[in-house]
């Protein structure tokens, strides 16, 4: 596609671990309308997660846990430059690579690492480049966010080891907030909110028509809602569901962005 190129520091794949992908895929199209496709590797079918009916829709996908004792959870994939080299530069900052580089045929290079502070990304190269940036629409994916115990030396490591740079926002009450973007475009965030007993994750957000109805329909399918919708200032509404496998995922209904700020 003539329209794809490297968006290194994008996070271009959302993928859903669960030992329950029935279950989750049931709920996250009551919820979400997402469609499940599958899509053929060799001996195996992928589950691919789609926001609407075209093939230009994928966004995520489902995949089976390592062993019986990993919990459901999302993992992000952000794109890289060089999987090989980044993952190098991961044990060289202090993080450790929890899976080595492999190829996925007919579609790219990906391994899967953790911070230092415990929190778990994939690296991902896309054979074909990566979809372009386009405005936050229902059903996708449009932010990730990092919460974690020591934003001070997470920052410092992804600025190293994915070339993020950052600025910091006072958010009075909700602390600092760090926003991490690369080549003039925000990717993320970075936030010390950690509950008690949670480990230091990446949190995905989708964006939705109606933050309070979403999290409602969640409610009603079996959902958990560790956090009721809220609004946040110049930014928007959003709320915090976890699944019935038990996976968390962030939900907003973002602001137009000329209302952002």
């Amino acid at each position: 596609m003539s329209d794809r190129e490297p968006l290194p520091g994008k996070f271009v794949w959302f993928e859903l671990v669960s030992r329950d992908a029935k279950k989750a895929q049931a709920f996250y199209g009551e919820v979400l309308g997402w469609k499940t496709v599958p899509f053929p590797l060799g001996d195996f079918t992928y589950e691919m997660i789609c926001a609407g009916d075209t093939a230009d829709t994928m966004i995520g996908g489902y995949a089976p846990p390592k062993n019986d004792r990993q919990p459901a959870h999302w993992i992000s994939c952000v794109s890289v430059e060089d999987v090989d080299a980044t993952a190098k530069a991961v044990t060289a900052n202090g993080g450790k690579v929890v899976e080595a580089p492999s190829d996925v045929p007919g579609v790219g290079r990906r391994a899967r690492i953790a911070d230092p502070q415990g929190a778990e990304l994939s690296l991902f190269k896309n054979a074909t480049g990566d979809p372009p940036d386009a405005p936050a629409t229902p059903g996708r994916f449009f932010w990730n966010e990092l919460h974690t115990s020591d934003p001070t030396k997470a920052l410092a490591f992804y600025e190293k080891v994915l070339g993020f740079s950052h600025r910091s926002m006072d958010m009075g009450p909700g602390g600092t907030y760090h926003i991490l973007s690369k080549g003039g475009v925000d990717r993320g965030g970075v936030t010390s909110h950690l509950p008690g007993g949670v480990p230091p994750h990446w949190l995905p957000y989708v964006a939705v028509d109606d933050a309070d109805a979403t999290i409602a329909r969640a409610r009603k399918r079996g959902a958990t809602i560790p956090m009721s919708p809220e609004d946040i200032p110049g930014v928007g509404r959003f709320g915090v569901l976890q699944d019935p496998t038990g996976a968390v995922l962030a939900i907003m209904k973002p602001l137009p962005m000329e209302k952002q700020r």
